[in-house]
């Protein structure tokens, strides 16, 4: 699968504005319309990898989130001094080390989640959302609408891979938000929300196989309220 999401219109280049419609526009694509994981159908190895909890799904989505934002920010900053030539290789530094950044911190701070997420977390840099909008979006617009265009397609990105670790958790474990304090800490100890007392573990929800269906089931509701506009 390429990892180019679909162009779009280039809005401000020169002077870094962005009017309230080319706002509710790059919303709208972010959340819905263009949304990277029911419409583009990008990062699902860690959508379907990782979306067992709502913890993992937050954190992932966080993370994934604030390279987005970061990345896109940054290639706007230096695409009139980029070649062409060595466009990608750039962009690819550019998010490998924002990525690095996000490891480190998850690291010191969320240690218990790191260990969880593992492997997922470094390979936010191979990522064809984050690249694809470096590329397609952020190259061509000035900073303020690459960074609303990065924050909604991370925002749309984050809710899909929670609400789908929300399905998973409730049907395969009966509690919502378990484990929150491996991301917010102690605080959030008693955010756990036990919605089945005495639930016996549904494996398969759980399970990659699990994961694919719910993915299926949530991109069929997406189609049909589509249908029904």
């Amino acid at each position: 699968m390429s990892c180019h999401a679909p162009e779009q219109p280039e809005i401000i280049a020169s002077t870094g504005g962005v009017t309230q419609e080319q706002a509710k526009d790059i919303t709208l694509q972010g959340l819905w319309k263009n949304n990277p994981a029911l419409v583009q159908l990008l990062g699902l190895c860690p959508l379907l990898g990782v979306s067992s909890s709502v913890v993992n799904a937050t954190g992932l989505g966080l993370a994934t989130m604030t390279v987005l934002i970061c990345s896109n920010l940054l290639v706007s900053l230096f695409r009139n001094f980029v070649p062409d030539t060595i466009r990608l290789p750039v962009f690819v530094m550019i998010i490998a080390a924002l990525t690095t950044c996000v490891e480190l911190v998850m690291q010191a701070y969320t240690y218990e989640l790191y260990k969880i997420l593992g492997i997922f977390i470094p390979l936010i840099v191979t990522n064809c959302i984050i690249l694809g909008r470096a590329d397609a979006f952020a190259s061509r617009n000035a900073p303020l609408p690459a960074v609303l265009d990065g924050f909604m397609m991370g925002l749309g990105f984050a809710a899909v891979l929670i609400l789908l670790g929300g399905l998973r958790e409730l049907v395969g474990q009966g509690t919502l938000m378990a484990n929150m304090d491996f991301l917010f800490g102690s605080v959030a100890a008693s955010w756990k929300i036990v919605v089945i007392p005495d639930y016996k573990m549904f494996l398969f929800a759980i399970l990659p196989p699990g994961a694919f269906v719910f993915m299926g089931l949530l991109i069929a509701l997406k189609n049909i309220a589509d249908n029904r506009v």
